[in-house]
């Protein structure tokens, strides 16, 4: 069983915030998880990070693999190597590329 560590969206329409959860790779987005380790709000400001650092350590220890937005929030919170995290394109070469 492969386990990542990512984002379950929570929250009404238009206004999200997300929970950060363990969970198999086969489960869907808002589906069945093993464990939450932390919640995550992009609309306040500062931006609001909020982890258990014990059981993220377990279970990046474990094996659980980092999506890359929360290998990024990770990174940001010192708890994951930067330069595992993968580089985002800027909005305007996406563009660009289409």
């Amino acid at each position: 069983m492969s386990v990542k560590i990512r984002l379950r969206r929570t929250g009404a329409k238009k206004q999200p915030s997300y929970r950060l959860v363990v969970a198999d790779t086969r489960s869907p987005r808002d589906g069945r998880f093993l464990e939450i380790i932390g919640h995550y709000n992009p609309r306040r400001t500062p931006v609001e990070i909020v982890l258990d650092e014990g059981k993220v350590k377990q279970w990046l220890g474990r094996g659980a693999q980092p999506s890359g937005t929360v290998a990024r929030l990770l990174a940001e919170k010192g708890l994951y190597d930067k330069t595992k995290v993968p580089v985002r394109k800027a909005r305007a070469q996406k563009k660009a590329s289409a």
